[in-house]
C-alpha cells in the first residue's frame, strides 16, 4: 500500500487488517479515535510505535511524554504541524514518499 492508497482507506469503517500496530494507530489518529489509537501502539515495543505514540501524546498535548517516546522511537520531536507530521511517519512506514 502506497501513502494514497492509505489515505483513500479512511473512507472505510476499520483498517485494513494486514496493517501493523503502528500503521493501524496511525489509521484510527487519522479518523480521531485517539484511544483507539493509543490502544494499538501502547504495548508495541518498536521503534515504528514508540514514533505514533509520540504522534498521538504530541496531538493531545501531552508534549513531556510526546517527548519521551520521541526518545524511545530515535526521532527528533516534530516541529511541524500535526498534518506533516503524520504524512511523514506515513510515507516513512509505509516506505515512500508520495
Amino acid at each position: 500500500m502506497n501513502v494514497a492508497g492509505f489515505i483513500a482507506s479512511l473512507d472505510g469503517a476499520a483498517p485494513a487488517p494486514e496493517l501493523n500496530a503502528p500503521l493501524a494507530g496511525l489509521w484510527w489518529a487519522a479518523k480521531g479515535d485517539w484511544d483507539q489509537a493509543h490502544k494499538l501502539v501502547q504495548d508495541d515495543l518498536g521503534r515504528d510505535s514508540a514514533w505514533v505514540h509520540a504522534y498521538l501524546h504530541r496531538v493531545e498535548g501531552d508534549l513531556g511524554n510526546a517527548g519521551y517516546w520521541y526518545r524511545q522511537a530515535g526521532k527528533p520531536a516534530a516541529k511541524d504541524s500535526l498534518e506533516a507530521e503524520w504524512e511523514r511517519i506515513a510515507a516513512t512506514l509505509l516506505g515512500s514518499t508520495t
